[in-house]
Parts: structure tokens; C-alpha cells; sequence
């Protein structure tokens, strides 16, 4: 199987447009280029990164995981329950992340184990998940985590206005790329994505790889409602709402297509950053909130048209190349 390239056409065309976008942003919006905005714009980032590194995986197989904000949800509302019932936030947080594998585990064993569709199976967990997150916490709010640990989730490195966590987002961007791109598992990622059975008969264990990329997916799911809460200070039912619809755009954004089969985690970063780039620009320039859920909805759209529509275009090139007749010198 021919391996994926990295920085392929739809990624340089999502770096351009990063790049155009920061550049016209930093001209056109004042306040964008300051290192104060940045900062902010980093930790905008950073839920937002954290699920779309395993999302990419689960849609290049042909899969997609729409629980992963209720997953959030559920997570910072169990952390809140837990401290506000006297546990230490040391045990807290990794119970946190312990129950999003759970939850992926659950995803897993429906599609995986038994087959059914991913789209209604997360999509039945993410109404299930949020549920049980208002079971858990009600309407209620907890905020008085030790300050220690909200202010270490958003304390920058030593003379910059970047935060730590960022480092842990590149150490874990940096594992899974190499799992994607450089090892049997991601070449069996990518087998899945163009044919399952094709892959099963060359000796993929299908079931078995999709069902432990949702039991990841949900543990990083939690780890981002980890460092929601922490950043907010504030457990909350509702966290993250809505924002499986942003992940999945920034994804798809960044090449991957919806079909499976294709994408790259460098194209997937491009897109996250330029998506979160262009809403917080035009919330700076005070764009209305529904304008900009028009925006992560448009792009959603171009996101799956414009691949398809580039290598339609590539395909019908190259069959009017084959088809021309030889020049006779």
C-alpha cells in the first residue's frame, strides 16, 4: 500500500491559508498579533488538538466519533463530583481520564465488537454521555479547585505568554504521527480506510484496532475535559458542548477525508490552528456568535468538497493525458 505523503496538495493549501490568514489578521485586526492574544489563542487551541489527534486516526479508517465533547462533558462533571466529595484532585484526574476510556471502550465494543455504524452509535453515546453529566452534576457549577492546579493548566513558559501544556500537546501530536505515519499500525489504519476487507484478508486485525483507537480517543477526549475544567475553573455539565462539530471540521479541514483512507497529522495541525485562528480574529473584531458557527460550518462544507473536488480534477487530467494521442515527430 502506497504510504500517505506528508504535506501533500490539500495540506500546503491549508498552510497558505494559515498563513494568509494570520498575516491579513495581524494587519486587519487589532490586538491578533500581540503575544497577550496569542497566548489565549493557545489555549483556545488546546482541547480543540488534544481530540483531533485520535479523531484523525478513528477517520482515516472510515470511522467517525461524534460522543468525544459529551465525553468532556461527562468527565469534568465526574471531576467536579469527586473533589467536591473529598477526594484529592491526584486521584482525581487520572479516575478522569480512566472513566474516558471507558466510555471509548463502550463506542468500541458497538461498532467494533458488533458491527453497527459509528455515525449512530456516537452519536446515540454523545446524547447518552451528556445525560448522564447532568445526572452526575445537575445545573450546578463546582469552581474551588486548589488553585495550584487551575493556575499550573494555564501558566505560561518563563518569558513567553505560551503555555506548558502546549508541550505536552506536541509531545502527544509527535506520538501519534509516528504511529500513523511510521509504523505497521498506520499503514493498517490506512488499509482499513480504503477496504476493511482487504485489510482483514492481509491480515489486519480490524475489530481489534478500531475498538482500541475509540478507548484512546475517549482517554484523550477526558484529558481534554481535564484541562477544560482546570482552565475554567469550573466543572460543569454543559462544558464543551458542541464542540465535536469544531473538531470534526478542523479535521476534516486539514485533508482528511470523511470517506477514510487519507489524511495527515501535519495537515490535521494546519487546520486546527487555522480554523481556531479565524474565529478568535473574528471574535476580536466582534463578529456575532452565530456568524461564527457559520463560519466552522462553511468550512466544514469546503473542508469536504474541496479534497474531493481537487482529486476529481487531478483524475480528470490525468485521463485526458492518457487518452491524447502521441505527437509523431
Amino acid at each position: 500500500m502506497r504510504k500517505a505523503n506528508l504535506l501533500g496538495g490539500w495540506d500546503l493549501v491549508v498552510i497558505v491559508a494559515l498563513v494568509a490568514v494570520i498575516a491579513g489578521s495581524s494587519v486587519l485586526v487589532e490586538g491578533f498579533a500581540t503575544a497577550r492574544f496569542w497566548g489565549f489563542l493557545l489555549l483556545d487551541v488546546m482541547p480543540i488538538a488534544l481530540i483531533a489527534l485520535p479523531m484523525t486516526l478513528v477517520i482515516i479508517t472510515g470511522e467517525i466519533d461524534l460522543s468525544v465533547a459529551s465525553v468532556l462533558g461527562l468527565t469534568s462533571a465526574v471531576i467536579g463530583q469527586l473533589w467536591s466529595g473529598g477526594l484529592p484532585m491526584a486521584a482525581v484526574v487520572p479516575l478522569g481520564v480512566l472513566l474516558g476510556a471507558v466510555l471509548g471502550a463502550v463506542n468500541g465494543l458497538f461498532v467494533a465488537g458488533f458491527g453497527l455504524p459509528s455515525l449512530a452509535v456516537t452519536i446515540g453515546t454523545l446524547a447518552l454521555y451528556r445525560g448522564l453529566a447532568y445526572v452526575v452534576l445537575g445545573d450546578r457549577a463546582v469552581a474551588d479547585f486548589p488553585l495550584g492546579w487551575t493556575g499550573n493548566a494555564i501558566k505560561p513558559l518563563p518569558g513567553t505568554t505560551v503555555p506548558w501544556v502546549v508541550l505536552v500537546l506536541l509531545a502527544l501530536a509527535a506520538a501519534f504521527a509516528v504511529v500513523l505515519h511510521a509504523t505497521p499500525i498506520g499503514r493498517g489504519i490506512y488499509a482499513m480506510g480504503n477496504s476493511a476487507e482487504a485489510a482483514a484478508f492481509g491480515g489486519i486485525s480490524v475489530a481489534k484496532t478500531k475498538f482500541w483507537l475509540y478507548v484512546v480517543t475517549g482517554a484523550v477526549a477526558a484529558l481534554a475535559g481535564v484541562f477544560w475544567t482546570l482552565r475554567y475553573a469550573s466543572a460543569r455539565a454543559d462544558n464543551g458542548a458542541g464542540l465535536e462539530l469544531t473538531v470534526v471540521a478542523a479535521v476534516l479541514l486539514g485533508g482528511v477525508s470523511i470517506f477514510g483512507g487519507r489524511g495527515t497529522l501535519p495537515g490535521v495541525l494546519a487546520g486546527v490552528l487555522l480554523l481556531t485562528s479565524l474565529r478568535n480574529a473574528l471574535q476580536l473584531a466582534d463578529v456575532a456568535a452565530d456568524r461564527l458557527t457559520m463560519v466552522t460550518g462553511g468550512l466544514l462544507i469546503v473542508s469536504v468538497v474541496g479534497p474531493n473536488a481537487a482529486a476529481a480534477i487531478r483524475a480528470r487530467a490525468r485521463r485526458r493525458r492518457a487518452s491524447a494521442p502521441a505527437t509523431v515527430h
